[in-house]
């Protein structure tokens, strides 16, 4: 159903959202019908991509609607492709599990396009003068999303620990509804945003399977390590703050 209320539509948006979130699901069809044909993804995967999809769809219109959107901006679009192709890695992850190990030249590649993608979403907000708290939260958990399934699927070769990883930050919103004080905000800080940007980066080489495990391992324990820093030194922050 088309959204009848005088909503205000994100400059340089062309179609309302419901036709965005219509082609972005179709555009997730056509791509796990590639990777069904290049990579033979599963049963499995197909109802891991179609059930991520369906997630999108109503996570995102909930979100847009809330923030009183009726169109998402041409930054926002462009991390709808982000998200549609982070669709395909879940895909091709979940169905690695069940059936035959997942098809590392693809889901390396969709993972690659998806974390250049991210540093093109904040440039083309900032030239459009479209920049929302709508699209930072949607690019964000659009990356929390990509590091947690590459988490899982790098966990299967270095072991379990990597999954620290992909659900340190859930842990941490789950714990901000134990203690209020942890959802205060916090000042902007190139570390922790290149903290963050690294953790996609390393999970994707230590995907790829071009270095060692015993190397791998190593490089996504740095990773972490530096992970935990960054949220220590924010928790801290946060706490001397609470009052």
């Amino acid at each position: 159903m088309y959204l009848q209320s005088p909503l205000p539509t994100s400059p340089g948006a062309t179609l309302p959202l419901d036709r965005q979130q219509t082609a972005a699901a179709v555009l997730q069809l056509v791509l796990l019908g590639a990777l069904t044909a290049a990579a033979g993804l599963g049963p499995a995967g197909w109802l891991a991509g179609a059930a991520y999809a369906a997630g999108l769809h109503t996570l995102l219109g909930g979100a847009a609607r809330r923030a009183r959107a009726a169109a998402l901006g041409p930054a926002d679009l462009v991390t709808l492709g982000r998200a549609v192709l982070i669709g395909g890695v879940t895909a091709l992850v979940v169905d690695g599990f069940v059936a035959a190990p997942a098809a590392v030249v693809p889901l390396v590649g969709l993972a690659s396009v998806a974390l250049a993608l991210d540093f093109v979403d904040g440039r083309v907000a900032r030239r459009t003068g479209t920049a929302s708290a709508l699209g930072a939260r949607f690019d964000m958990e659009a990356d929390a999303f990509l590091v947690l399934v590459l988490s899982v699927q790098v966990a299967a070769v270095t072991g379990p620990w990597v999954l620290v990883i992909g659900g340190l930050r859930y842990a941490f919103v789950a714990a901000g509804r134990l203690l209020p004080w942890l959802t205060g905000s916090l000042p902007a800080r190139f570390s922790a945003k290149a903290v963050a940007a690294a953790q996609g980066i390393v999970l994707v080489v230590a995907a790829a399977g071009v270095l060692p495990v015993l190397a791998a391992g190593a490089l996504v324990a740095l990773a972490l390590a530096a992970l935990l820093w960054s949220f220590g030194r924010d928790t801290l922050l946060l706490y001397r703050r609470r009052a």
